[in-house]
């Protein structure tokens, strides 16, 4: 009953959003033939408008993006669903005039779940190493050098670890490649980018859960008996320290998916960033 009533409550959750998105990009400024090479005449701009539905009021062009259209030589007979949101369809593309977004997505949304997959992969990898090691050694060196990396990565967002890296491996040594999405020596500056900030914040969870169970009676149970130090820390605590990890991971792969559109900018990385970035400069509605 509880799953039932969550998924009736998205529904307008979902119309609500969508409500939104629609308004806020057709009330910026400019339109979607605004920044062709010749300005389009007066008699031209009306015609596309005319062809894209963009000189109906606000309210139907919503109902069409929904799915529900009109017919202006039937006398406003109404079309239900035959395509639109409801029915997955997003429309033609204003700038790529011989794509839908559909077409876009199914090419680009692949390269972003890649990179973010190798993020996610990447900020767990070195994340939770880190932070299990720094709260093993509390207090020494070794906690002191590894908060303090975690620290760091996080505080520094990814448009300037981008280009550091990028002038240091690419420019300046000449191991990697700079841009572009083709070999998979292309796919390591933006993991190491995207995932790098991502990597401290699961670090700095480990070692707190870390040091909060191992101050708990069934470790010092478990010592008693006479196991080793590392069955301790791995068999009984690591169980319940990466608790908070795993409860941020799917946060984690939502934010991995929002912070690769930065990324794939610096690095013209062919994924869904650089469409959503390219749509609203370019007023591309859809």
């Amino acid at each position: 009953m509880y799953f039932l009533k969550r998924l009736l409550f998205m529904l307008p959750v979902l119309l609500v959003i969508s409500v939104l998105g629609f308004m806020l990009v057709r009330i910026a400024p400019g339109g979607p033939f605004d920044k062709d090479r010749a300005p389009a005449s007066p008699e031209i701009k009306r015609n596309l408008d005319a062809k894209y539905h963009l000189d109906e009021p606000l309210s139907k062009q919503y109902l069409r993006y929904l799915g529900i259209g009109y017919d202006k030589d039937a006398q406003e007979q109404v079309h239900w669903f035959e395509g639109g949101l409801v029915r997955g369809d997003f429309g033609p593309s204003f700038k790529y005039r011989n794509h839908s977004v559909n077409d876009i997505i199914t090419q680009a949304l692949p390269v972003s779940a890649l990179l973010g997959l190798l993020a996610f992969l990447f900020a767990q990898g070195v994340g939770i190493p880190l932070g299990f090691y720094a709260a093993v050694r509390r207090g020494q060196w070794a906690d002191y050098v590894g908060s303090f990396i975690a620290i760091l990565v996080v505080c520094v967002p990814g448009l300037v670890i981008g280009p550091l890296l990028t002038m240091t491996f690419a420019i300046k040594w000449r191991w990697l490649p700079a841009a572009l999405w083709e070999t998979p020596w292309h796919a390591i500056l933006p993991t190491l980018t995207l995932g790098l900030y991502f990597s401290g914040k699961v670090a700095r969870l480990m070692r707190e859960g870390m040091l909060g169970v191992m101050h708990e009676g069934f470790i010092t149970t478990a010592r008693a008996k006479g196991l080793s130090e590392i069955a301790v820390l791995v068999k009984h605590a690591f169980r319940l320290a990466v608790v908070p990890v795993v409860t941020y991971s799917g946060p984690l792969l939502a934010d991995l998916l929002t912070g690769s559109f930065v990324v794939e900018q610096l690095f013209h990385v062919p994924g869904i960033g650089v469409f959503l970035v390219n749509s609203v400069q370019n007023r591309d509605y859809p």
